[in-house]
């Protein structure tokens, strides 16, 4: 503890005690600073109280730091005014250092004031005895340092005491005694100053450790003062390379230290560059005096790195640290080994593309200044390239009915290496059979490849096996190839990126020897049928997901169709992909889960016209990446169905159709009526056969017309006029001019009105149902002079048709009227003959039908007698319009 603490401590012992005069109590042993205690070991106190003191020792308790009272039964009353405690110090206090009181108190009421007493108690541990004492004189320019640095075990328990250890060294010679003093709970080492070292002298060393519950001294170490010199390495390390000597190295230095003080010996250790392999040389060789030493059996065009040391010579002082490090190349030689000459062949649809590569000779032994590259085709003549560029790469074009032999080999400065064949056979020849299987696995980011089945012997001489490994991320090929000894079939191939896809082959070479043609032996270096794998050195997931389409939606099923990641975007091998889809209206997700080699998938059990988002993930082994969302809906008709309800409509069309053609052909004639209703044809009419009741002139030459009046009402309106100025009315319609219409009777205001007109209050008949009709003129009266022009003939432009009177006459017979609605026409007597007379001839006694001539005519005198009249019927019958 420093002063400062000390002070603390005196402080709260004068606040427990007013002082020695002024409290009642006091307590053996008594120190106005701590009381060491020994930890594990009991202590004893003492309590008295003062003289005139009220108090008694029962009075008196012992208290441990203020808290807590230490139990009666530790106590020891001593006499009336004494009482001791003993208690065990022990590490289980909560601090180092403790307060034990004594206090003198009345539990009764009293007046007597309580007085009590306190010591400060420090637990604690004596020193251990130091071990293992060494001491170490460093090397100081071109002599020794007077400072002598010991060193030993404290051992390994705290004190928790302030301890303090002092380094003593003594000469043999003198009393010169030295010392240093070194003040640490636990110290390990310390430095004593011996003015001048003690050159051939023996020195006697020794720690002494002291603290306040003891002290304790380690043994002495008594030795020749050379032992505790440790020199400095050898200065100016230089290891030179020969010129004609590529297997050596002369290495010269400088000695440490004067031979007057140290006599040295050294020692020599080398090892390449980036090694940690060393090679030492024999103390033996540069013992004594040598300055110099030549390592011999290195490898030519080889970086090496030399360190030196040195010791006493009988080895009596402490070795030197290792000098810095001189790197020096040894010189070149001729290339000890072939270049390693590899293929990449390429089939095209006429020639095959051969890429040759190398690697430089494992021992160049020196730069490499060019390569020889000869090709011979079929067993030809060994040829050169023109040029070969300087990126150890060949490419050539040969024929796949051709083989060929490539030989290679590399030169230095100092000369020529070993040639590399490798021989290229025909594409229709066999090739040379393979390893049985392989497989890989990661290990420590490196890919631990393994191979059986092993080619049999027979197939030729297995020389070795080439592994080779291609990015196949990258567009130009660049494989790396390891070649491995025949009776190995594992190795360990490194320099992978991760994330990246390689294509790991395993190749056997064979070496076999041909006798050509011409006497000579041929030596082939062949590959045999290579085994392929793919290989991650690290997987995750894929850094995006696949792009989903739908390609044929249909009422209840949809097909997915997804391209395949791209190689850069898998970042691993594709164990599966999960199609997730769900209807448009829903949050729950459906999945589906198809292998890694799938590109297209139905989905099934959809509804119908129903919108769909869709997405697919892909997964691999490290984990999954969902692709973008895919919205689409199914149709509303499935297929077919659309098919057989066209089909079903036109069926039913057609059923249709063909039910009303049949039913029209059946009702054909009750159609006919409806759309084409019968007009009645005057020929057939009943007026064919009816016969006139009026007498007929004698004079009266033939008519060739009838007259015959229509009513234009039924058979059943007759005029109220008398029946007897009937032949009257037909007289007056012979002398008519113009046309008549039929029906029209003597109710008609004008003998000139037709039917037309006066019918446009039947509703019942139609324009379309109306016939032509004819009608005579006659140019006078019967009997008189026929000085006059014939009668002429007028067609009638009445539209009215035949009455119902006249269709059935039999009606108005047999009710007792008269026939008067009759048609004018042809007697059938008279069909067969035609008139041929002109309208012209003057045969006055004729009468003949001609074009009616809007003539003015006398009024009727008289009235012919009704039997007179006789009848013609028309020459053509009726016309329509």
């Amino acid at each position: 503890m420093d002063t400062s603490h000390h002070f603390f401590l005196l402080l709260m012992l004068l606040h427990y005690t007013i002082g020695t005069n002024t409290t009642c109590v006091k307590i053996v042993p008594d120190s106005n600073s701590s009381i060491p205690v020994e930890v594990g070991k009991n202590f004893t106190a003492t309590c008295h109280l003062r003289e005139g003191s009220d108090y008694t020792s029962d009075d008196i308790e012992w208290f441990l730091d203020d808290n807590s009272s230490i139990a009666k039964q530790h106590y020891h009353k001593i006499n009336r005014t004494s009482v001791s405690v003993t208690i065990n110090a022990s590490r289980n206090m909560k601090q180092e250092t403790v307060w034990l009181k004594c206090k003198a108190t009345r539990k009764s009421l009293s007046f007597i004031p309580p007085c009590s007493y306190g010591v400060l108690l420090l637990a604690g541990y004596p020193p251990l005895k130091p071990e293992n004492l060494t001491c170490i004189a460093e090397q100081e320019n071109k002599g020794i340092s007077p400072l002598l640095k010991c060193y030993w075990d404290p051992g390994s328990r705290d004190p928790l005491l302030d301890t303090t250890y002092i380094l003593h060294a003594k000469l043999s010679l003198g009393d010169s005694n030295y010392f240093s003093s070194c003040n640490q709970r636990l110290a390990r080492s310390c430095t004593v100053n011996l003015g001048t070292f003690p050159v051939y002298m023996t020195v006697i060393v020794w720690v002494e450790v002291k603290n306040r519950l003891g002290s304790v001294r380690s043994d002495e170490l008594q030795c020749d003062a050379l032992k505790f010199v440790k020199p400095n390495p050898p200065s100016n390390v230089l290891p030179l390379a020969e010129v004609n000597f590529s297997t050596s190295l002369m290495v010269t230095w400088k000695r440490p230290i004067e031979k007057a003080t140290m006599t040295l010996s050294y020692v020599i250790r080398y090892c390449q560059v980036d090694s940690d392999v060393w090679t030492e040389v024999p103390e033996n060789f540069t013992r004594a005096h040598t300055e110099s030493f030549r390592l011999q059996s290195l490898k030519p065009y080889t970086e090496y790195v030399v360190q030196m040391r040195c010791i006493e010579e009988q080895h009596e002082s402490y070795w030197s640290n290792w000098s810095a490090n001189a790197t020096v190349r040894t010189a070149e030689a001729e290339p000890a080994s072939a270049p390693d000459l590899w293929r990449i062949i390429q089939p095209t649809s006429d020639n095959r593309n051969v890429t040759l590569q190398w690697k430089p000779p494992v021992k160049a032994n020196g730069v490499i200044l060019k390569y020889n590259l000869y090709i011979s085709q079929d067993n030809g003549k060994l040829e050169r390239p023109d040029e070969i560029p300087d990126n150890q790469k060949y490419s050539m074009q040969l024929p796949p009915g051709k083989d060929a032999n490539i030989e290679i080999t590399a030169a230095n400065s100092v000369g020529v290496s070993p040639k590399a064949t490798l021989f290229i056979p025909r594409s229709d020849q066999a090739e040379l059979p393979g390893v049985g299987s392989m497989s890989w696995s990661v290990r420590d980011e490196e890919l631990q490849v393994e191979w059986t089945g092993v080619p049999h012997p027979s197939y030729g001489h297995l020389s070795e096996f080439l592994l080779e490994w291609v990015n196949v991320h990258q567009r130009e090929l660049q494989p790396h190839w390891q070649r491995v000894p025949r009776n190995v079939n594992t190795t360990t191939l490194t320099g992978f990126e991760k994330l990246k896809r390689y294509n790991i082959s395993v190749y056997p070479i064979y070496k076999y020897r041909l006798h050509t043609q011409a006497g000579r032996t041929v030596t082939h270096i062949q590959a045999g049928r290579p085994v392929t794998k793919a290989a991650y050195i690290q997987q995750e997931s894929p850094e995006k997901g696949p792009t989903v389409t739908v390609t044929k939606s249909k009422k209840n099923s949809a097909e997915l169709t997804w391209e395949e990641i791209p190689l850069d975007s898998q970042r691993g091998f594709i164990t599966n992909y999960t199609i997730f889809y769900r209807a448009g209206n829903t949050e729950h997700w459906q999945s589906v889960t198809v292998g890694a080699n799938v590109r297209s998938h139905v989905l099934t059990d959809l509804s119908s016209e129903m919108d769909y988002v869709v997405h697919i993930m892909a997964s691999t082994v490290a984990g999954s990446k969902n692709g973008s969302d895919f919205n689409f809906k199914t149709m509303k008709y499935g297929d077919g169905e659309v098919e057989v309800i066209v089909v079903v409509v036109c069926l039913s069309f057609l059923f249709l159709t063909v039910f009303i053609i049949m039913l029209c052909l059946r009702k054909r004639e009750v159609i006919k009526q409806l759309l084409w209703p019968q007009v009645p044809d005057p020929s057939d009419s009943s007026i064919a056969h009816w016969s006139p009741d009026f007498p007929v002139k004698a004079d009266m030459p033939k008519e060739d017309v009838s007259v015959v009046e229509v009513d234009v009402f039924d058979g059943k309106s007759l005029c109220e006029e008398d029946k007897t100025v009937l032949p009257l009315k037909k007289d007056k319609y012979l002398s008519e001019e113009h046309s008549s219409g039929i029906g029209g009777s003597s109710c008609m205001s004008s003998p000139r009105h037709s039917v037309s007109d006066s019918d446009e209050s039947d509703s019942g008949q139609t324009t379309a149902s109306t016939v032509q009709y004819s009608s005579v003129v006659a140019s006078g009266y019967k009997g008189q002079t026929p000085n006059h022009p014939p009668p002429v003939f007028a067609r009638s432009e009445s539209t009215q048709p035949l009455l119902d009177c006249e269709e059935h006459p039999d009606l108005l017979n047999e009710s007792g009227g008269h026939s008067r609605n009759s048609y004018f026409r042809r007697g059938r007597e008279l069909e067969s003959g035609v008139l041929t007379q002109d309208c012209n001839e003057p045969n006055g006694g004729s009468l003949t039908f001609c074009p009616v001539q809007e003539e003015e005519v006398s009024p009727i005198v008289e009235d012919p007698p009704a039997s007179g009249v006789s009848y013609m019927p028309q020459q053509s019958g009726y016309r329509p319009q």
